[in-house]
């Protein structure tokens, strides 16, 4: 039961959903900030709206979209540090131990469709000449 979890967390398909989830949320901070911050009062000043309570003449409120950007971008950083590169040296080690080549691999295991498409290309070429 818990080898079946472990494999389960272990895919890559899990570990990218859960780092497009979080990097979905650092993000969409980015575009509330953006949209607060600059383009709600922009307007507000283009049609002299006084109903945002938040908006100022004197500026924009820069300050929470910077912040914003930097946080998507150290969340980005931690996730890329802490989750993608040590699953990178964990899968490299489980190849590495199983004796499968990533480069290798690619080329001897060629899919037989594609074999007999190419088959079928080169005898439809050889026949037109």
């Amino acid at each position: 039961m818990l080898t079946g979890f472990k494999n389960f967390i272990m895919k890559g398909n899990v570990v990218d959903l859960a780092v497009a989830v979080v990097m979905g949320a650092a993000f969409g901070a980015v575009v509330t900030s953006i949209v607060e911050g600059l383009l709600t009062p922009l307007i507000g000043r283009l049609f002299n709206a006084k109903g945002i309570a938040e908006m100022q003449w004197e500026g924009f409120m820069y300050g929470s979209v910077i912040a914003s950007i930097i946080s998507f971008v150290l969340v980005a950083a931690a996730i890329y540090f802490v989750v993608i590169v040590p699953m990178n040296h964990m899968i490299e080690r489980r190849n590495r131990r199983l004796g499968i080549d990533p480069e290798t691999k690619a080329d001897s295991a060629e899919d037989p469709q594609i074999a007999l498409l190419t088959e079928i290309r080169d005898a439809l070429q050889s026949q037109a000449r």
